[in-house]
């Protein structure tokens, strides 16, 4: 497994109970999907990484490139350090891969990224919500989605609401039968019980609607 799971996985049984008891139609989902199963990924890099591979390709296709990936490394686990340095001794590495151009550039903006402690991982834990959005969206093909969908699904952030994701926005559609998808400011308003759980309101909503639920790190490229 590339990522290194937690001993024991967060304890979401509150936040369900809080959130259905703020919004009886959230709680007929929560009841219809069970326990919420977010928990944190200690590995920063590979998350990310893996987010870039599956940009504007299907899951299969970045699943089947990323394993090629991880073959180049040892233990099939990449390091910021290890890749800069593969990448020195051979270019073609990541067109072996099947990685465009562009995203060879943003695997190697984002390693360079973290190196130099641009990305202070380190600290990552400690910083609030917009620090570490602002930090991640320095990165080239990293932007504020990207960085939302990694606060939720690797830092396990408990509020975070990504207002700019189509699914979130389509199956809270649904949910409240509205005529059209919100738009974020509506969408804001409509969550705002939510708190301080949107986070795992918005991972519930996801699974209402399966053919919108994104991948834990299909990260956006920036626009």
């Amino acid at each position: 497994m590339w990522f290194e799971l937690p001993d024991a996985p967060p304890d979401w049984v509150p936040a369900a109970r809080q959130l259905s008891r703020a919004d009886p139609k959230l709680a007929r989902i929560i009841r219809g999907v069970g326990p919420c199963t977010l928990a944190p990924r200690r590995d920063y890099f590979v998350a990310l990484c893996k987010a870039i591979f599956n940009q504007q390709i299907s899951t299969a296709v970045a699943t089947v490139l990323f394993g090629r990936f991880r073959n180049e490394f040892h233990n099939r686990r990449p390091t910021p350090a290890g890749f800069l340095a593969s990448h020195r001794r051979d270019p073609e590495i990541l067109r072996r891969c099947g990685l465009s151009r562009q995203k060879a550039a943003y695997l190697i903006d984002l390693s360079e990224h973290f190196v130099t402690s641009r990305i202070p991982t380190r600290k990552l834990s400690r910083m609030t919500d917009e620090q570490v959005i602002e930090s991640l969206v320095a990165v080239k093909g990293i932007g504020r989605w990207s960085a939302e969908m990694f606060l939720m699904f690797v830092l396990n952030r408990p509020d975070v609401l990504p207002v700019d994701d189509l699914g979130l926005r389509e199956g809270v559609r649904e949910i409240y039968d509205l005529p059209a998808r919100p738009t974020a400011k509506q969408l804001t308003e409509i969550a705002e019980p939510w708190q301080p759980y949107r986070s795992v309101a918005t991972w519930y909503v996801w699974r209402r609607a399966p053919t919108w639920q994104p991948s834990a790190a299909r990260i956006g490229k920036k626009k």
